[in-house]
């Protein structure tokens, strides 16, 4: 007996032909233990990566200082430590470290929110905040007289892409 609400997972969906005459079964298979896994997985890791955003996202508009780790004031590398260590992952303090660090590499093409951007080589680090299409937003401290802020990925930072990473 089902259980009210409760949805029977099809076991072979059936073709028809548009002549009518021909029908095919084709066996479904319901999701496996490993699909559930791993769409569970994926759910509890993302939330990981939407935390560090929402933490990065409460640092705009404090200012860009040389070595800065926070709470106060921040480098590229430092807000990104910071965002991901409240999120509850421990990453290294400098960019280059950070990139050498994570092992989850990740395409342009597929960036979710919470992934991290190198640029210059590996010496300016971002956090992906949105992605929209293809457009992808994040939230960075740039350099020296500037203040923390989201910005789009455009032409100029895109010319100086090195790599983007998942660490969670």
């Amino acid at each position: 007996m089902l259980a009210a609400g409760a949805v029977l997972a099809p076991t072979a969906l059936t073709v028809q032909a548009a002549d009518a005459a021909t029908l095919t079964v084709i066996p479904v298979a319901p999701p496996t233990a490993a699909d559930t896994a791993a769409k569970t997985s994926w759910n509890a890791r993302h939330k990981v990566g939407l935390t560090a955003v929402a933490v990065a996202r409460e640092q705009i508009g404090k200012p860009y200082r040389y070595g800065g780790a926070g709470p106060a004031a921040f480098d590229c590398s430092g807000l990104v430590q910071y965002a991901y260590r409240k999120a509850g992952v421990s990453l290294p303090r400098t960019a280059d470290a950070q990139h050498g660090h994570v092992k989850r590499h990740v395409k342009f093409t597929d960036f979710a929110t919470g992934d991290l951007v190198y640029f210059y080589g590996d010496g300016h680090t971002g956090i992906v905040s949105k992605v929209d299409g293809g457009k992808v937003y994040m939230i960075h401290a740039a350099h020296t007289g500037t203040r923390i802020k989201q910005v789009l990925i455009n032409g100029y930072y895109r010319g100086h892409f090195n790599g983007g990473v998942r660490p969670y």
